[in-house]
């Protein structure tokens, strides 16, 4: 997706001598089972500004290019357990107020009318932005790289760039298993194996891959208005998805996946299960959506995804 959102936005900036080359598919490695989620509060100002450009782009993608994105904009709400993380959260709705977002810091009882699956027991507080979304990660690459083309951007799949040319530190272009390309400039949005892209031009990048899990259950009703839940204390969030609740983790020890360990020809491919490391998240989920524990699970996702 950043890929194909470069030679999207490059070719706005009046660019159309663009070439983006792609080691398998659109979407194969990371992104394809990506969560969607569409946040706009960020740590930083000039973050929390490219987020809010995002999703005031992903609200016309469809309509500029053809190409459906499901975006849909059921806001977010974030959750605090304890005095210190509402503390937390009322400084980012602060800062995000600053910057032009809407944003309400609203009760527990209000958090549970918002989202009907809340366990509201425990909570201190929360923070609701009505213009958070999601969006299919697949459907919203494609939509990008269809913008590009339109803008004269040419995209080249199943081709495995293996050198980066450069000369006295500057770069020439790559080499790839389908011939040579000039380039006065090269972009390495390469996600997983972006350390290894940038080995090529003698680029130290400090990415590696880990393993992120996520469960979706069986159908169980849910509203298709339901807000996105974050729960940071917890280490979970969650989405309705076409009635099923996608719950997924980022645990404060993460599990590492080292390239060497991952296939080569690796495109739209999953990890092993690993219950025991996923299901302390999991818990956490059920004590926020205590409605889970009773729902089937539908899916297990362990798959790579990178990280500084």
């Amino acid at each position: 997706v950043i890929g194909c959102s470069v030679a999207y936005h490059l070719t706005k900036l009046g660019l159309n001598d663009i070439v983006l080359v792609e080691r398998k598919h659109l979407t194969s490695g990371t992104t394809w089972h990506a969560a969607g989620l569409v946040g706009q509060l960020r740590a930083t100002k000039n973050m929390t500004m490219l987020a809010k450009y995002t999703s005031e782009l992903y609200s016309k993608l469809e309509e500029e290019t053809g190409q459906a994105t499901g975006f849909k904009q059921n806001g977010s709400i974030s959750v605090a357990p304890d005095i210190e993380r509402f503390e937390e959260l009322k400084r980012g709705a602060s800062m995000a107020k600053c910057f032009g977002l809407e944003v309400e810091i609203i009760s527990p009882k209000e958090a549970g009318e918002m989202h009907s699956l809340l366990n509201i027991d425990d909570l201190e507080g929360a923070v609701f932005l009505p213009k958070d979304g999601q969006i299919n990660p697949i459907d919203v690459t494609q939509a990008l790289a269809k913008g590009a083309k339109i803008g004269g951007a040419k995209i080249f799949e199943d081709v495995k760039v293996f050198r980066i040319k450069t000369r006295k530190g500057i770069v020439e272009g790559i080499c790839t298993d389908q011939g040579d390309v000039k380039a006065e400039i090269v972009v390495n949005c390469a996600g997983l194996w972006g350390r290894e892209i940038g080995r090529m031009a003698g680029v130290n990048v400090p990415l590696f891959a880990a393993e992120h899990f996520y469960i979706v259950t069986d159908e169980i009703g849910l509203p298709t208005s339901l807000p996105v839940l974050r729960d940071p204390t917890g280490w979970i969030y969650a989405k309705e998805d076409a009635g099923k609740m996608l719950v997924g983790s980022f645990e404060p020890k993460s599990k590492p996946r080292p390239l060497h360990t991952i296939p080569d020809d690796f495109s739209f491919g999953q990890f092993p299960d690993d219950w025991a490391h996923f299901e302390p998240s999991m818990m956490n989920a059920i004590h926020r959506m205590p409605k889970l524990e009773d729902a089937g699970i539908q899916t297990f996702f362990n798959g790579p995804e990178s990280f500084t």
